[in-house]
C-alpha cells in the first residue's frame, strides 16, 4: 500500500520554504504555457474555452495531489483533441463526461494491475506514426483560425479531410488581418531562435 500512497505526502515532511519558491515559479511558469494552450485545445475539441481552462487547473490540482513523482508536471495534451472533438460531436457534452469517467476508471485498474508494462510491446514505427498523424489532423485543424476562414457548416466539421475540403471551399474568405497575424505570429516562432545574443 505503501507504493499506492501519493507523492505529496511523503514530500510534505521535508519541505522548504526554498523549495515553496521554487514550486511558485515553476507552477506560474507551466501556467503561462498551460493555460493558453487549454483554451486552444477546448476550441480545437469542438467545447468552449472555459471548458478547457477548468479543465487544466482541476485536473493540475488533482495530479499534483494524487501524483506519484515529486517532480512531475501536468498539462493539456493536443493528443486527445481529435478523438474529445468526435465525442461532443456525436454524444454531447454529457457523453464526453461519461467517457471521461470511464477512462479514469480505466486507468486506476491499468495501474492497479500493473498494465504499464504492456507498452513496451507497442512497437516505436506505431508510436511515431500515432503522433505524425496527430500533427497532421491538427496542422489541417488550425489552418481556418490562421486565414480567418469564415466556414459555413450545418453540422461541426470533424473529419480531417472534412476539414480540409472546407478550408478551399471557402479559401475565398480569408481575413487578411488574421492571416497577417498568424503569418508574423510563425516567423517569430521559426527565426527567434537564429537571433543573437540576448534575444536568443
Amino acid at each position: 500500500m505503501e507504493k499506492l500512497k501519493p507523492k505529496l505526502f511523503s514530500v510534505m515532511k521535508s519541505y522548504t520554504k526554498e523549495q515553496f519558491v521554487k514550486d511558485v515559479i515553476a507552477g506560474i511558469i507551466v501556467a503561462i504555457i498551460a493555460l493558453p494552450l487549454s483554451i486552444a485545445l477546448a476550441l480545437a475539441s469542438g467545447v468552449t474555452p472555459e471548458k478547457g481552462i477548468y479543465t487544466a487547473i482541476t485536473a493540475g490540482f488533482v495530479i499534483s495531489f494524487l501524483g506519484g513523482s515529486r517532480v512531475q508536471i501536468a498539462g493539456p495534451t493536443a493528443a486527445f483533441a481529435t478523438i474529445v472533438a468526435g465525442i461532443v460531436a456525436k454524444n454531447g457534452m454529457d457523453g464526453l463526461i461519461i467517457a471521461t469517467l470511464l477512462a479514469g476508471v480505466i486507468l486506476i485498474l491499468m495501474g492497479l494491475f500493473r498494465l504499464g508494462n504492456l507498452i513496451k510491446f507497442i512497437p516505436y514505427t506505431i508510436t511515431t506514426g500515432f503522433t505524425s498523424g496527430i500533427a497532421v489532423t491538427i496542422l489541417i485543424g488550425q489552418i481556418k483560425d490562421f486565414m480567418g476562414l469564415t466556414i459555413v457548416s450545418e453540422e461541426p466539421l470533424i473529419e480531417t479531410m472534412d476539414k480540409l475540403k472546407a478550408v478551399f471551399q471557402f479559401i475565398s474568405t480569408t481575413n487578411l488581418q488574421a492571416l497577417l497575424v498568424g503569418v508574423i505570429s510563425l516567423l517569430i516562432l521559426i527565426v527567434w531562435q537564429y537571433l543573437p545574443g540576448f534575444c536568443k
